[in-house]
């Protein structure tokens, strides 16, 4: 049987960079906290506490001192940053330099809103977005489908911006309908609307690379951490293209049954799947057709 590797998986270069910072501080000290987990993926983050990664939340940050906390690729609120100052925390940076950009670019347009509103695309309650909405005082509307778009005053102008791992064919939908919703007040969306294409193109290019991989075998395993809304995304363009596509987070979820019959088997994952869990997936698949030809 045919198993391939999806050699285009795998980090993003935002999180190979705040692992990479994890790992050096683990080296030089033996311990190290983060503010949420380092990458959503139950596996890597198991792998790094082992190491000596202690993942907190916000409610434990407000309670430590004199210490070294890791920020992680999703980027933080400007509170996080004040929070750390009064503690004497050390702040280990590792925000995505595409977030941080996206924070700057958000955080500008809402000083120069005036009447208008600030939109972003993303989910509400994940990490990134939380980053997002507090460069606007928590006042930035979070619209995560068409229905969300209610929440929006369409007689006053508007400023879009995307969370970074947002679906292309979703963002432009939300920004059509947000023109279509304006012409029908009456509004020059030239005058009142500002959209901003803020996707990442490292994480909105593997959805056109993974159509053309999903299509060229007969079984896919999508490898994603459950937490991940990039993994979400991603393996729903693989269902798409390949009905014969499953999801799974640990070796221990195949089902050798999904295989049986087939020539070829194509493994990838979300930018928060590391490397090493495909390839430990790919052994114990070849192990286990190997037995299936056997018998």
């Amino acid at each position: 049987m045919n198993v391939k590797v999806d050699e285009n998986s795998g980090f993003c270069f935002g999180v190979v960079y705040a692992i990479q910072m994890a790992e050096d501080e683990l080296d030089a000290n033996g311990t190290l906290y983060c503010l949420g987990d380092i990458v959503h993926n139950n596996m890597e983050v198991d792998r790094l506490s082992a190491k000596g990664l202690k993942i907190i939340d916000h409610d434990q940050l407000k309670q430590l001192h004199d210490t070294k906390v890791l920020i992680r690729a999703h980027g933080e609120p400007p509170e996080t940053y004040k929070i750390a100052i009064e503690n004497n925390i050390q702040l280990i940076d590792a925000s995505c330099p595409v977030v941080l950009k996206l924070q700057n670019r958000i955080r500008n347009g809402y000083e120069d809103k005036g009447e208008g509103q600030i939109v972003v695309y993303g989910k509400s309650g994940h990490a990134e977005v939380n980053g997002l909405v507090g460069q606007t005082k928590g006042e930035a509307i979070i619209a995560n489908d068409l229905d969300d778009l209610d929440q929006i005053d369409f007689n006053r102008p508007i400023k879009f911006f995307s969370q970074t791992t947002q679906p292309t064919e979703g963002y432009k939908s939300m920004r059509d309908e947000i023109i279509r919703r304006m012409r029908e007040v009456g509004n020059d969306e030239n005058l009142f609307f500002e959209a901003n294409d803020t996707l990442c193109r490292q994480v909105s290019n593997r959805e056109p690379q993974l159509r053309v991989f999903a299509a060229e075998y007969d079984v896919i395993i999508f490898v994603s951490g459950k937490k991940s809304s990039n993994g979400k995304v991603l393996y729903d363009v693989c269902k798409a293209v390949n009905p014969n596509s499953y999801f799974i987070s640990t070796r221990e979820e195949f089902d050798k049954n999904w295989i049986a019959g087939f020539e070829s088997v194509g493994i990838c994952g979300a930018t928060s799947t590391p490397m090493w869990l495909m390839e430990e997936i790919a052994t114990n698949i070849r192990a286990e057709a190997n037995l299936i030809e056997a018998s």
